[in-house]
C-alpha cells in the first residue's frame, strides 16, 4: 500500500481541489443574429457585437 512521504498542507490540498467545483463557461447571444457563443469571442458566423470582423467561406 502506497503511503505519502509528506504531508500536504491545507493549503496546496486547496489547490488540488481547485477545478472540482467548476461551472459550464459563460455564454452570450449574438444580438444581430441569435448565435450563442463564449463571451469576448466572435459567434461561428464571425460577427462580434452586432459588426461583421471576420469574412466566412461559404
Amino acid at each position: 500500500m502506497a503511503v505519502q512521504q509528506n504531508k500536504k498542507s491545507p493549503s496546496k490540498r486547496g489547490m488540488h481541489r481547485a477545478h472540482d467545483f467548476l461551472g459550464k463557461p459563460a455564454t452570450a447571444v449574438e444580438p444581430s443574429t441569435g448565435e450563442t457563443h463564449l463571451r469576448h469571442h466572435i459567434s461561428p458566423s464571425g460577427t462580434y457585437r452586432g459588426k461583421q470582423v471576420l469574412k466566412i467561406k461559404d
